[in-house]
Order: structure tokens, then sequence, then C-alpha cells
């Protein structure tokens, strides 16, 4: 997924009054194909990813991926102070999010976040992963655990949760706990036949959050991206507009994945990997009849 990333104070006031979409059986099936597309770029990625790559190699190989199945990537051209360039947010060590692929060497012991996102038929998917080049120290090892241990708790609390505050709030304890930090400056989104929908998801918990805390109920469907630091949680955006840091200077991870309600407390993950690789483009076997009623407010 990517993350519109605002002040989330602002964010949260200007879009409360508007309930989420739920999203139909079909629906969430159309988002699952553009899940796999992500996670077929994510695998490049990944491949590529080594001691000695240029980050814009990596980009421009994600690019001709998206072309090649006719998908449109969703982060080139987003509107800011600046079009954003690419199609990829290449974010390295300090580097929190929205880090633009350039000349840039990958090193031995650096820390890669990549987060992309694409539309297919219609439907947007949005993913992020970490990936640790060469040989990297072990407490950068512990917070990229951590981190995704945290978005493992979100996948694992929804659907025993009423409202999104009590994930947030078991999210940010579980940084916290591991003193490491959670970015505050930046939160999720919902996401469907756009990339950023409403409700917002903060990976956290304080006053402003809760007064537009959301249910979870079927056919909602969340980009859910926690953003740990291994320092402070204060962030800054360089010059170029886009790419924030740490303040600190210390490294940060992210990681992110669409998440799916389903009716009977089941989580779908939109951008999994099982069954990403095949050869066929695999459709789940669903119904076209709404899960919900998509009026419903929140």
């Amino acid at each position: 997924m990517w993350h519109v990333f605002r002040a989330v104070g602002n964010m949260l006031r200007t879009q409360a009054a508007r309930p989420p979409e739920l999203k139909s059986d079909r629906e969430l099936a159309l988002m699952r194909e553009s899940g796999i597309l992500v996670c077929r770029a994510l695998k490049i990625c990944r491949d590529m990813a080594k001691p000695g790559v240029k980050t814009i190699a990596i980009d421009r190989a994600v690019e001709a991926f998206y072309a090649s199945h006719s998908a449109i990537p969703l982060f080139k051209g987003y509107p800011g102070k600046v079009p954003f360039p690419a199609v990829t947010c290449l974010s390295v060590n300090e580097q929190v999010v929205h880090g633009i692929p350039g000349e840039r060497t990958l090193k031995d012991g650096d820390l890669l976040k990549v987060d992309t996102a694409c539309k297919y038929n219609g439907w947007c998917a949005d993913r992020a992963i970490t990936i640790p080049i060469g040989t990297v120290r072990p407490e950068r090892l512990r917070l990229l655990r951590v981190a995704e241990e945290v978005l493992q708790i979100a996948i694992d609390e929804l659907p025993k949760r009423k409202w999104w505050s009590e994930v947030a709030s078991k999210m940010q304890k579980h940084a916290e706990t591991n003193r490491f930090s959670v970015v505050t400056n930046y939160v999720g989104h919902g996401i469907g036949r756009v990339m950023h929908e409403n409700p917002q998801v903060p990976n956290f918990v304080n006053r402003e959050t809760r007064k537009h805390d959301f249910r979870i109920e079927p056919g909602l469907v969340l980009a859910v991206e926690p953003m740990v630091n291994m320092g402070t949680a204060e962030v800054k955006v360089l010059g170029d507009h886009w790419t924030v840091v740490t303040k600190d200077g210390m490294p940060s991870v992210h990681v992110e994945h669409t998440l799916a309600i389903l009716p009977g407390g089941k989580v779908m993950i939109i951008t999994s990997d099982e069954g990403a690789f095949e050869l066929e483009m695999p459709r789940p076997n669903v119904a076209a009849t709404p899960i919900s009623n998509p009026t419903q407010p929140v």
C-alpha cells in the first residue's frame, strides 16, 4: 500500500464525515487480482535488491512489469508540490517513507523499504515490505522483526475487535514494549476503486484518533502500514518534498498489507503472497452478492 501521509489530525477531521465504502465479495476478488500483481512486483524488488544495485534500476523493472500486465502504477505522478516521479517508493535506512528512486547504490547492511501499488481492472491494492541488504546488524534485524510483528498483530486482532482503536493500541504497545517508536505523522487508509479512501488508519492511539475511531465490519478494506523507528518517532521531509526521514538519523522499518474484513470473523489478505506466483492469475471462488450494506454508517 502506500500512504497519503499528511498531518494526521487534518486528515481525520477532513474525512471523518464520510463513511467507508464497504466492498462486495465480487469486488474483493477483483482487488485480489491487483494484490497478486503487487506481490509479483515486490518479488522483482526482492530479487534485485543486492549490494551494488541502484534504486532507479529496481523502479524501472517494476514499471516495466506493470506495463506488461496493463496495470496502472498508482504512485507515479501522484500530486504534491512536485508530482511523485516513480512507480515505487524506495526508502533506505533513516528514510521512513516516500523515498524517490535514483542513483543511490544499495550497500551491505542497508534496510530497503519498498512500497508500491497498482490498479488493475478498476481496483487497487497496496503493499510495503522492508528488505535487509546483505549482512545486516542484529539490532536492525530486530527492528524489522518487531515491525512485522506489529503488522501481524493487526491481522490477528481485526477479527476479534469492534473498533479500530482496539487494534491500533495493541500495535503501538508491542512496538513500544520492544523500545521502538511508532511514527505518528502518517497513517494508513481505506482502499478500493481509488488508492486513498476512508477511513484513515492510524497505527497508534491518541486523543485525536479516538475522536475519529471507526467500527470494524464486513466489507471494510484497509491498507494497514506501521512505520516503526529505532529511535525517536519524530520525522521530517527533505527538500525533494517527498522523502521522509527520522529526525535522529536512526533507521526505520515500514511494512504494509491491504486487508479485507470478511463475514464470520475472518481477514482476507488482499496482498498475500499465497498463490500469487501460479502460472494463471488465480480467482477466488466468491459470490457476486454484497457482503453488507455499503450505505451503513460507521
